[in-house]
């Protein structure tokens, strides 16, 4: 229902109906209305989960400001489409799991099944222990899947980016629809899974070692970081997917590697000295390190560090969103 609503209304957003029938009924007097007169998808045309909700007018200004690279563009346009942006997250949520036997169950069953068989292949067939007094095989299970939530939210996100734009070329060619907005629906989409893998893990602890330590409360500050590290990313992956199609094919390779090359599946001390530096230049290292410190060892994180990365990932957020406003006038023309 949903795609019929929006086949409904980018066929009524051509030039050709604007300047015709579309103006009168809107309620604008002439054609001349026309370029004071964009239609921008927010509302359902019809009643139901999923619909489009509705049209919104505005005016040709928006087309300016679209284009605008100033970090208040970002913000305004993230709060002014909030609404949208939750609806948009919440159903693309839905429908991951929809026609399954199972259900949303499903996001608890993946992440339980690949502790289970990272934890018995490391710890049990290769004897792996983690060390620093962590030597029991529970030990590894929780310090493996801290950073398998922290990758898997990255590799989610970051795994959808070539196609958020490319996925919609009715969106691009026939609506002024706010495109920016398709990388904060993939992290908000994504978060959901990342929020079942922190309620598994914490609830793991629980049960093996007891109460999780009060620093887990300072989490958030390092997801923050993650979450514009994560937006950048995916504004800058998103516009290159328009133009270079093969960063679909290469994006998977990309994320394999940075798997294996950031202390997921091993303690970074077990890393050569003259190899370590080289580890840290990968963001997630840095990442995982200080995920497993709040909520595992009971360790504040590096302050310092952590107050230079989420700079660090301020700046990524911002020029991933500035690359994306810069090259999105091509995208019609490609697509």
């Amino acid at each position: 229902m949903a795609s019929r609503s929006l086949l409904a209304v980018s066929n009524l957003c051509t030039p050709a109906a604007l300047t015709s029938a579309m103006p009168h009924r809107l309620g604008f007097g002439d054609a001349r209305s026309y370029h004071n007169c964009l239609l921008i998808l927010a509302r359902p045309l019809s009643a139901g989960p999923g619909s489009l909700q509705g049209i919104y007018v505005t005016h040709s200004r928006e087309i300016d400001r679209a284009h605008r690279l100033s970090p208040l563009v970002l913000v305004e346009s993230v709060w002014r489409h909030r609404a949208t942006i939750g609806s948009l997250a919440m159903r693309e949520v839905q429908g991951k799991y929809k026609g399954s036997v199972l259900g949303v169950f499903w996001s608890l069953v993946n992440p339980l099944f690949m502790l289970a068989i990272y934890t018995f292949v490391f710890s049990e067939v290769f004897r792996m222990r983690w060390g620093g007094g962590l030597d029991h095989p529970l030990d590894f299970a929780l310090m493996l899947f801290a950073g398998m939530v922290v990758f898997g939210f990255i590799s989610e996100v970051l795994t959808r980016a070539p196609t958020l734009v490319t996925a919609n070329p009715n969106l691009v060619k026939k609506i002024l629809f706010p495109l920016e907005i398709s990388a904060p629906v993939a992290m908000i989409s994504a978060t959901f899974q990342f929020g079942i893998g922190l309620v598994l893990l914490l609830s793991a602890y629980t049960v093996s070692k007891g109460a999780p330590p009060a620093t887990a409360f300072l989490f958030p500050l390092i997801a923050l970081p993650l979450f514009l590290l994560a937006l950048g990313m995916a504004w800058f992956i998103s516009s290159l997917g328009v133009f270079i199609r093969d960063i679909s094919q290469l994006i998977g390779h990309v994320l394999m590697v940075a798997m294996f090359l950031s202390p997921i599946f091993y303690p970074i001390t077990a890393i050569p000295e003259r190899f370590r530096q080289f580890f840290y230049l990968n963001p997630l290292t840095f990442l995982v390190e200080q995920a497993r410190k709040v909520l595992i060892l009971g360790e504040p994180p590096d302050w310092t560090h952590l107050a230079l990365f989420t700079g660090f990932a301020v700046i990524v957020c911002y020029l991933g969103f500035a690359w994306f406003q810069f090259t999105r006038k091509g995208f019609a023309d490609v697509l």
